[in-house]
C-alpha cells in the first residue's frame, strides 16, 4: 500500500475524482486502523462552480479549499453530518473532490454509502478538517493491487440550487458496486 503523494492531488480535479476511485481512505484513531475503498466521488471546479462551497469566496469555513492540495475539507451539514471533501489544484483554486461513498475493507462496522454516512463509519469529525493526507493516521493510500473496474459518469446529488451546474456530469463511481449511495 503506498500513499498517495501530494502531486496526485495537484492537479485537475476531475482526473483527480476519478483517480480516486478504487484507492484506500485510511483513518487511524485510538490504535485502531480504519481503512475503506473508495467507490464514488465528486468533483467541485472551484470559485466558478455554483455547486462549491467556494462559489461563495474565501470564508472562515471554506479557507482550507483556497489552500493547498492534499488537504481534507471537513464540514458539518443538515445539523447531523460531516462530509469530507480532498482539496485539488494549486493554492488559491479552491477546487475539491467529495467522497461519496466507501466499500468497508478493515475496522468499518457501519455502512458508508454516502458522503455522511462515509464520515461516521470512517470516524472523521471537524476535528479533521484542515488535516494534511500525506499524514500518517489519516491518508489515502493506493492498494498493494489495483481492481479493474468500470467508471460511471453521472450528475451531482443535492445540488439543483447551482442552475446548469446541477445537470454537469461530475459524480463518478464503480460500476456495480453495491456500497454506492445512488445509481
Amino acid at each position: 500500500m503506498q500513499k498517495l503523494p501530494r502531486e496526485f492531488y495537484d492537479r485537475k480535479t476531475i482526473m483527480v475524482a476519478r483517480d480516486l476511485l478504487g484507492k484506500l481512505l485510511i483513518h487511524v484513531q485510538g490504535g485502531v486502523e480504519r481503512v475503506g475503498k473508495i467507490v464514488e466521488t465528486e468533483a467541485y471546479l472551484g470559485p466558478h462552480d455554483l455547486a462549491a462551497h467556494s462559489a461563495r469566496g474565501l470564508t472562515p469555513r471554506t479557507k482550507v479549499m483556497f489552500g493547498l492540495p492534499g488537504y481534507a475539507y471537513v464540514y458539518f451539514v443538515y445539523g447531523m453530518y460531516f462530509c469530507m471533501n480532498v482539496v485539488t489544484e494549486r493554492e488559491g483554486h479552491a477546487s475539491a473532490v467529495l467522497l461519496r461513498a466507501i466499500e468497508p475493507v478493515k475496522n468499518v462496522e457501519e455502512r458508508g454509502c454516502g458522503p455522511g454516512l462515509l464520515c461516521r463509519a470512517m470516524k472523521i469529525d471537524k476535528s479533521l478538517n484542515g488535516h494534511d493526507l500525506l499524514s500518517d493516521d489519516f491518508f489515502i493510500a493506493a492498494p498493494a493491487r489495483a481492481d479493474v473496474f468500470q467508471m460511471v459518469k453521472r450528475p451531482r446529488i443535492g445540488v439543483d440550487y447551482a442552475k446548469h451546474w446541477a445537470k454537469r456530469h461530475l459524480r463518478f463511481y464503480i460500476k456495480g458496486n453495491a456500497c454506492v449511495s445512488r445509481r
